[in-house]
């Protein structure tokens, strides 16, 4: 199965561009990795405010999916260690093989789905890391970083 999948990160970005980018690349589902979608520095995107304007802007579906994020202690640890960029990818990989998040996560809720974090740029984000490990794990999925 050829999976199209999109990631995005909502810092640095106004409403109008967010929600216009998500709908000229035809996203039918939004998948919420982050560990904390209630932060008030979210923004538009918090989660009951996000899939209420994701309904009412694109007709785009919401899910919150807490499995696809690091634990508190990987977020902390990166934070003590000054953004130690590859112990939080070393950590955040061997956390997404214990879950086993290859048999958890159908591929039908990333299909036309778009993977959503804070970060604006997908290098130094761990929706880049769950796309390459699932696509490591099952194939075929094509993915494009919104930015």
């Amino acid at each position: 199965m050829e999976i199209k999948l999109f990631t995005i990160g909502f810092t640095q970005k106004p409403a109008r561009e967010f929600f216009t980018a998500l709908k000229e690349v035809g996203v039918k589902r939004v998948v919420d990795v982050r560990l904390n979608n209630n932060s008030q520095l979210a923004g538009f995107s918090k989660k009951e405010d996000l899939a209420y304007f994701l309904k009412e802007i694109g007709g785009i579906d919401y899910v919150h999916v807490p499995e696809l994020a690091p634990t508190q202690d990987i977020l902390d640890a990166y934070k003590k260690h000054k953004g130690d960029w590859n112990l939080y990818e070393r950590q955040f990989v061997e956390l997404m093989a214990r879950r086993e998040i290859e048999k958890t996560i159908k591929p039908e809720l990333l299909q036309q789905g778009c993977l959503l974090c804070s970060e604006h740029l997908p290098h130094h984000c761990h929706r880049r890391l769950v796309a390459e490990y699932l696509n490591a794990k099952w194939g075929g999925i094509e993915t494009k970083h919104l930015v």
